[in-house]
């Protein structure tokens, strides 16, 4: 269907054509001053800029054209030539019936296209914490508009799961557990089906290793080391691997299973890892990887750049590969396995110059074919200091705490309102969830996404308002409203639904 506003641009872009201007003048939108009208055109505007005549003037002939359609109650000018107009009762009447009519209610599918949604981002081995919530409930949004808008939509949590990092934690479970059959070099397994770690043991090895890392050169030296036998291929310490990364995806999926979100593809930083040589080698081949002070780097400044942008280091000095040659082969490998016209990556905002290092040095490549990347970057959730939202001791909050504190401050507001009291205690829970959830994914995205906010409980909490609660309360309301109505046997007509009032036409 189309909406009352494009139905609307077409009429009046017919009158801007029958002046010889240009059709797109005759854009309409909803009005400012709906005391002057329902609907505005500012198009005469720039029409008087194009044919050197007074605004008025073209607007008076516009009017003048529109004024006996059989659609419009009204069409006037106000100004020096803004076009206001309003639509026949009849004519709304008939547009909200169809949309009622309709089981998408107006909107329509665009045409076949593919895209493919990196969001969420986890760690092996790290707890999710808040600074995970704005990605993966931003991009669960939008994959579920794409999906539902006809796109073939495919979601990537795209885990860190490769690197030092595991080295690290490989070394530090050596030193506790010697005697574990990974450890042994000549032993090329079967290997326990059983983890030997717990996620809580993943979460208190991490941080003991990488702060011992940064203490002694020695330790760390070690953590290198067994990150090359991984990446190697050491059975010992892949079998090792495969536990941390089964252990941790449970976890992320508990996580993600409460804000009710689900992914297509469970890919990480390890499914490229075999990519990089080639891809290195060939940007080595065709002169855009060059080195510099013994790094390998792309070049990806332009002349007319309104701020400095770093070339892509693509090799360490060391010879290490960097977060961009990773992300360069992601590109690679995404292209190949499932050709998406587009590719977003739903990350912080604080990102924004990495990808448009990588981005540019993908395109100068020509890595990403004909698929656009684009960035979908947001601002920070802060606490109540204007910082980046931590606990009371100051470390950052686990997602999993700030889900279970999202409940408990629900169900607190059902018993304060008097609310549920006749439910189970399972049923109160389950609802308590429910509105917790989506309180905090109301406050998240009803933030200007580029924005940071204060996360405040009690403010998103609340049963009236521009809340989730309220929002949920109102369409709870309009359920029973609409049973209520069947249980009495009141007539609902799906058929013409008659604008007869001033609140059904704004309604309308």
């Amino acid at each position: 269907m189309i909406s009352l506003t494009a139905q609307l641009s077409g009429l009046v872009g017919d009158a801007f054509a029958g002046l010889d201007l240009p059709r797109d003048l005759g854009r309409v939108s909803r009005s400012d001053r709906p005391d002057l009208g329902q609907f505005q055109c500012n198009g005469a505007m720039a029409a008087a800029r194009i044919a050197k005549t007074n605004p008025r003037k073209i607007a008076e002939k516009i009017v003048e054209n529109l004024s006996r359609h059989p659609l419009l109650s009204d069409v006037s000018i106000a100004g020096p030539g803004f076009i206001n107009l309003s639509v026949t009762d009849e004519f709304l009447s008939r547009h909200v019936t169809a949309l009622n009519a309709d089981d998408r209610l107006g909107v329509g599918e665009v045409s076949v296209q593919k895209v493919l949604l990196d969001f969420g981002g986890p760690n092996i081995a790290k707890p999710m914490h808040v600074g995970h919530l704005r990605s993966t409930i931003i991009g669960d949004c939008l994959s579920r508009l794409f999906s539902f808008a006809g796109v073939e939509t495919i979601s990537d949590v795209h885990l860190g799961d490769w690197g030092k990092p595991m080295g690290m934690l490989i070394s530090a479970l050596e030193l506790e557990q010697p005697d574990l059959p990974y450890f042994d070099a000549s032993h090329s397994g079967p290997y326990p089906e059983e983890p030997p770690v717990t996620l809580e043991d993943l979460e208190r090895l991490y941080p003991l290793a990488a702060a011992a890392c940064k203490a002694d050169p020695a330790r760390d030296e070690t953590a290198r080391l067994a990150t090359v036998d991984l990446q190697s291929g050491r059975p010992g310490y892949h079998a090792l691997w495969m536990h941390f990364l089964a252990v941790s995806r449970r976890a992320m999926e508990r996580e993600f299973g409460a804000l009710g979100v689900s992914f297509d593809l469970w890919k990480g930083e390890s499914d490229v890892d075999d990519l990089i040589p080639d891809m290195v080698k060939a940007l080595k081949q065709s002169g855009l990887a060059h080195k510099d002070q013994g790094a390998l780097i792309i070049d990806v400044a332009k002349p007319d750049d309104a701020h400095e942008i770093p070339p892509l280091i693509l090799e360490k000095s060391d010879g290490g590969a960097t977060y961009a040659t990773t992300d360069l082969a992601t590109i690679v490998d995404r292209v190949k396995s499932q050709n998406p016209d587009t590719i977003l990556y739903v990350v912080d905002q604080r990102q924004h110059t990495h990808f448009e290092q990588v981005f540019r040095a993908a395109g100068q490549a020509g890595l990403n074919g004909r698929t656009a990347l684009e960035h979908i970057g947001f601002g920070t959730m802060n606490g109540p200091d204007g910082k980046p939202f931590k606990t009371r001791e100051g470390s950052v909050m686990k997602l999993h705490d700030l889900i279970t504190m999202v409940r408990e401050k629900a169900l607190e507001r059902l018993s304060q309102a008097g609310l549920a009291t006749d439910f189970t205690k399972e049923e109160r829970a389950l609802i308590a969830n429910q509105i917790g959830v989506g309180a905090l994914k109301f406050a998240d995205l009803n933030t200007h996404r580029l924005s940071d906010y204060i996360f405040d409980l009690d403010r998103f909490m609340r049963f009236e308002g521009k809340t989730g609660p309220y929002l949920q309360y109102a369409a709870v309301r309009i359920k029973s409203i609409l049973r209520k109505a069947a249980e009495e046997k009141v007539d609902v007509p799906d058929a013409a639904l008659a604008v007869t009032s001033d609140v059904e036409r704004a309604l309308g």
